[in-house]
C-alpha cells in the first residue's frame, strides 16, 4: 500500500496496544505510532493526532470531544477499544464525517464473569469480612445464599445474555428489562421480560448491562433505588452514570440497599470525598472487567479487525 496512512495510538495506558501480535497485522496498512502516555493538556492530544487518518482509542482513555476534534481535518476514523461510544462526541463526528468503530460482544463472556464475581463478593460480605479480620477480628458475618434468588437484568445484549446463562447455573431464577422485548427473544434467552417497576420490585439483584445513552443517563436514580427489594444488592459493569451515584451512596447508607458491586463509578478514579467510597459492603473494581490477557487479546485482535476493514473499503461495526 502506498501513501500509507498515519494510525495514532494516543494514550496507551495502562497498556494494552504495545507489543500485541495484532499491531504487526496492522503495519502493512499503515504507519503506526504509539505513545505509551496519556497526553497531558488537550494542546498535546491534538498534536499527537494533527496528521492520523486513524486513531486507535485503546481502553477508551482518552476523550474526545468536540474540541479534540474540530482541527482533524485527515482524521477519517476512531477505532474503539470496547462497546461504549461514551468518550466520543458522536454527533461532531457523524456530521464532519469521522467514522466511530466499536467492538460489540467480543469480550462478553469475560465482563459477564466479572460482574458474577463482585455478585459473590458482595452478596458474601468478602469485603468486610476481610477488612474485619485484618483489624483484629473473628467476628463473621450472615452472607447471602444466591441459589434461588431473583435476578433482575437490566438489559439482554451480549454481556446481559452471557450473565442470564451464568446466574442460571447457579440456580437462580431470572427476570430481564429491554427497551424493545419480543417473545422471540425472551424465548431465545430462556428468560422473561418485566416491566422496570416489577424488576426492581421482585429482585434480590439487579445487574446492570446497557450501554450509556441520554436516555440511559441515571437510568437507576433515587426513585428507582427507592422501588427495589429492601436489603437487595446492586451490580453495574457497563458504565458509571447509569446510576445516580449520590443516591445510590444514600441508599447505601441508609440501609435500603443490602450492597453494591461497581466496575464503573461516575467519576473515574473518583475523589477521595466521594460518599460511595464511604459506604459499607461496596466492592469497587477500577474499570477491569474485561482486563484479562485474554480479553485484551481480543479487544486488540477486534480493534485491528475494525481498521484493517475500514482501510480495505469494507468497514464493519460502525456506529457513525
Amino acid at each position: 500500500m502506498t501513501n500509507k496512512p498515519l494510525i495514532v495510538i494516543p494514550g496507551d495506558e495502562p497498556i494494552q496496544c504495545k507489543g500485541s501480535f495484532h499491531l504487526t497485522r496492522l503495519s502493512e496498512y499503515g504507519t503506526i505510532k504509539l505513545y505509551e502516555n496519556l497526553p497531558k493538556t488537550i494542546d498535546e492530544q491534538v498534536e499527537r493526532v494533527k496528521d492520523a487518518t486513524v486513531i486507535i482509542n485503546s481502553r477508551s482513555s482518552v476523550k474526545w470531544s468536540k474540541k479534540t476534534l474540530v482541527g482533524l481535518n485527515k482524521l477519517k476514523l476512531i477505532a474503539l477499544c470496547a462497546i461504549g461510544t461514551d468518550a466520543i462526541d458522536l454527533d461532531f463526528a457523524r456530521t464532519n464525517g469521522i467514522s466511530v468503530a466499536n467492538i460489540p460482544g467480543k469480550t462478553a463472556p469475560i465482563v459477564a464473569e466479572h460482574a458474577l464475581g463482585l455478585m459473590f463478593a458482595v452478596a458474601k460480605r468478602a469485603y468486610s469480612q476481610t477488612a474485619s479480620i485484618l483489624g483484629g477480628y473473628w467476628t463473621g458475618l450472615d452472607n447471602i445464599y444466591l441459589g434461588n434468588k431473583t435476578l433482575g437484568i437490566i438489559g439482554t445484549g451480549n454481556i446481559g445474555s452471557e450473565m442470564i446463562n451464568l446466574a442460571k447455573v447457579l440456580g437462580m431464577n431470572v427476570i430481564a428489562w429491554t427497551r424493545n422485548p419480543t417473545k422471540e427473544r425472551g424465548d431465545r434467552l430462556g428468560v422473561r421480560y418485566v416491566d422496570m417497576d416489577t424488576l426492581l420490585q421482585l429482585s434480590d439483584v439487579v445487574s446492570i448491562h446497557v450501554a450509556l445513552t441520554p436516555e440511559t443517563f441515571h437510568l437507576i436514580g433515587a426513585n428507582e433505588l427507592s422501588r427495589m427489594k429492601p436489603g437487595a444488592l446492586i451490580i453495574n459493569v457497563s458504565r458509571g452514570s447509569i446510576i445516580d451515584q449520590v443516591a445510590l451512596a444514600k441508599a447505601l447508607m441508609d440501609g435500603r440497599i443490602g450492597g453494591a458491586g461497581l466496575d464503573v463509578l461516575e467519576e473515574e478514579p473518583p475523589n477521595v470525598d466521594d460518599p460511595i467510597l464511604q459506604c459499607e459492603n461496596v466492592v469497587i473494581t477500577p474499570h477491569v472487567g474485561d482486563k484479562t490477557p485474554e480479553g485484551t487479546e481480543l479487544l486488540n485482535e477486534g480493534v485491528v479487525d475494525n481498521v484493517i476493514a475500514f482501510l480495505e473499503g469494507h468497514p464493519q461495526n460502525l456506529v457513525c
